[in-house]
């Protein structure tokens, strides 16, 4: 079973000044000349992470992360202000071109998945491969099964009675729309409280590895960047304009990809990994027998790295 690669600090940090007065926070790490790949955080707001470095061998790989606009380190930050899906896709083609390079993996997870997706769609001939991991196709099915009661909430009933428990009883049937009115208001109480009832409902669905019960949110900006974010993004349906992602998939088709899920994914549903690993020929689907939804299970990881190490070894016998 493999773990992650070793910690890594950064070669640099740097802010990079985008459309909307947005800045947003970049950093590079591993080998300058190794082949680049750029990881995209999920959410919408979640913000990347120092373990995110840890899945690519820093020998092999120019790792580049950076935090979505409006979200971590990135300056505003909360903000959905000028922020949707154009912006996000033009954001990262500002930093590919900041630092040079002609192509590039494009790596992500869940909501990342989302947004490599749609980066590829629209700047196909920049991608060398995608290493996706708990595909998220942001799909009014997909929304129903987060935040409806037909869905996740039958696994979880008394965790989803906490994320309904902050709403006004008005607003319980439409959690999506009450919660956007929440965390879009004046009071600052009440947007507190959301973002940490939020952000603790995704969490405890998130992994079947961890106690549930001894779970708490620790760090309310992230919380609240990723509430007011996924909020602001699931109310707008990923500003999709009417297109999904599926529909636009032939411009991709040819382009290798990976694509990691785990079996007992309680965010994003295996369903829709298999219908996208159906429509792309040049995609292999692993579904992870024992894995949930995050980021850093232990099959998860071994899994992800085991990708990073196969597309590298491709993609240096490809040239």
């Amino acid at each position: 079973m493999r773990s992650l690669y070793p910690k890594i600090t950064p070669n640099q940090t740097f802010y990079l000044p985008v459309a909307g007065n947005h800045q947003l926070y970049v950093e590079t790490s591993g080998n300058p000349k190794g082949i680049p790949v750029i990881y995209l955080h999920g959410g919408p707001g979640g913000g990347c992470s120092e373990n995110h470095r840890r899945y690519f061998d820093p020998e092999l790989y120019h790792i580049i992360l950076f935090d979505q606009r409006g979200s971590g380190q990135s300056k505003p930050s909360p903000s959905i202000d000028d922020n949707n899906l154009d912006y996000l896709i033009d954001d990262i083609e500002a930093i590919r071109e900041y630092l040079n390079i002609e192509q590039w993996l494009v790596a992500g997870g869940s909501w990342g998945t989302t947004l490599a997706l749609a980066y590829g769609i629209e700047h196909a001939n920049r991608v060398l491969a995608f290493i996706l991991r708990g595909i998220f196709l942001g799909t009014e099915q997909e929304y129903q099964w987060l935040y409806q009661p037909e869905g996740a909430a039958r696994f979880f009933p008394e965790y989803y009675q906490d994320f309904l428990s902050v709403l006004p009883s008005e607003h319980q049937s439409d959690p999506l729309k009450g919660y956007y009115q929440l965390l879009t208001s004046e009071n600052e109480l009440a947007v507190l409280a959301a973002s940490k009832a939020w952000f603790l409902w995704e969490l405890r669905l998130s992994s079947i590895e961890h106690h549930l019960s001894t779970l708490v949110v620790d760090d309310a900006h992230v919380a609240h960047c990723t509430a007011l974010i996924s909020s602001h993004y699931f109310n707008h349906h990923c500003f999709f304009n009417g297109v999904g992602l599926l529909d636009r998939l032939a411009v991709i088709r040819d382009i290798p990809a990976i694509i990691i899920h785990g079996r007992y994914d309680m965010v994003c549903q295996l369903d829709i990994a298999h219908q996208l690993a159906q429509q792309w020929p040049n995609a292999q689907l692993q579904v992870l027998p024992f894995a949930g939804h995050s980021g850093f299970e232990s099959q998860t990881i071994d899994a992800f790295c085991k990708a990073t190490d196969t597309i590298a070894t491709f993609l240096t016998e490809r040239d």
